[in-house]
């Protein structure tokens, strides 16, 4: 497979421009406003210490989410405050030898985690808006070859020829201006490695393709509180594990005694099993570049289990090859899936041990 020079262990940043405040608890007229509030979060929360701190755990790029409402004021009319805040962390990125990922990580009309009542993939206005925007940044950054484009995060379980036919219109306007810049791409079903199979692929050496790994959701998102069923469960899940703690998770939820049928432990032969469809993808296009652009586990599981689980994680990912970019820097107090790798207020990482395994030293 391909190298994907630059960008090959990274850190996602969350809770700045994306992940702000929840808006699944918002009412609906409160979600899209942009308040005074938000506005002084967004001058404030990251500043160059966080992007030195970053690269000295020896990431080697970040993965900086934004939200579509955070940079468009208004349809087709962008906040220039903002678009600032990303021109300095772009010049601190630089400055620290960091390469930087442009994630759109809420569209309008695709968050990941709210089913919304216009969908984006449903409304051409929504699609028109949505490709404005990257020729926006493309014509921002058109000098820059270096900062890649990651299109959309985490698209909903739609019909996977509806997102191949708006990313494939994303990418030609793209091209129109630029043959050179690096966009991203990830498949339907919130980037699930099985999705892979139904994602268009390019002939185009600078479009990458990338998946998420979260497995088993209820031990990376225990105890959660944005999962119904987790919420529900509300119970602690070791890692490694007994499957029979995992199964009867399934049994009192949704009476799936098979879910995890010829495993008797929670352990690197499962995960090596959730990702087969990242090995699948590399077997079909050993010629493209597939990136690991977003796993993690909630940050109240114990600090020993999240080590065990990013070490067999990243294990697989450099035994195969593939680039990654851990979930997440820092998490907001707000957020209801808080993904820290590091202390939420002094911002040092959890562990010697993590920011060993998260550099790639497993």
């Amino acid at each position: 497979m391909k190298k994907f020079t630059g960008f090959e262990h990274g850190m996602g940043i969350g809770g700045w421009l994306t992940n702000y405040k929840r808006f699944n608890v918002l009412p609906d007229h409160w979600r899209l406003p942009i308040t005074i509030g938000d506005m002084e979060h967004f001058a404030s929360y990251i500043t160059e210490k966080d992007v030195a701190y970053i690269a000295s755990l020896g990431m080697d790029h970040i993965r900086l989410g934004f939200d579509q409402i955070v940079v468009e004021e208004s349809p087709y009319v962008y906040r220039e405050e903002i678009f600032g805040h990303i021109d300095n962390f772009i010049s601190w990125c630089k400055k620290y030898s960091v390469n930087v990922v442009l994630n759109l990580h809420k569209a309008v009309g695709n968050y990941c985690d709210i089913k919304e009542k216009v969908e984006l993939l449903d409304d051409e206005e929504l699609q028109n808006r949505f490709i404005a925007l990257w020729i926006a940044f493309e014509k921002r950054y058109a000098d820059d070859n270096s900062i890649a484009f990651e299109l959309l995060n985490e698209v909903r379980d739609v019909d996977p020829e509806k997102w191949n036919t708006l990313a494939a219109k994303a990418i030609a306007a793209i091209r129109e201006l630029n043959r050179g810049r690096l966009i991203i791409i990830g498949p339907t079903c919130w980037n699930n490695p099985p999705a892979l199979k139904n994602l268009r692929v390019y002939d185009d050496e600078n479009v990458i393709y990338t998946f998420h790994m979260y497995a088993p959701h209820e031990f990376t998102h225990q105890r959660g509180v944005l999962q119904a069923a987790q919420l529900y469960y509300n119970r602690d899940m070791p890692y490694p594990g007994d499957i029979e703690r995992y199964r009867d998770f399934h049994r009192t939820l949704w009476n799936n005694n098979n879910a995890y049928a010829g495993y008797d432990r929670m352990d690197s032969r499962f995960l090596r099993n959730e990702m087969q469809g990242a090995l699948d993808f590399i077997k079909a296009h050993p010629d493209k570049i597939l990136w690991c652009g977003e796993f993690g586990t909630i940050r109240h599981a114990k600090i020993e289990w999240r080590e065990n689980w990013m070490r067999d994680v990243i294990a697989f990912l450099k035994e195969n090859e593939i680039p990654y970019c851990v979930w997440n820097y820092l998490s907001t107090p707000n957020d209801g899936n808080r993904f820290s790798l590091v202390d939420d207020d002094n911002r040092r990482i959890l562990s010697e041990e993590l920011g060993r395994i998260i550099a790639g030293n497993v």
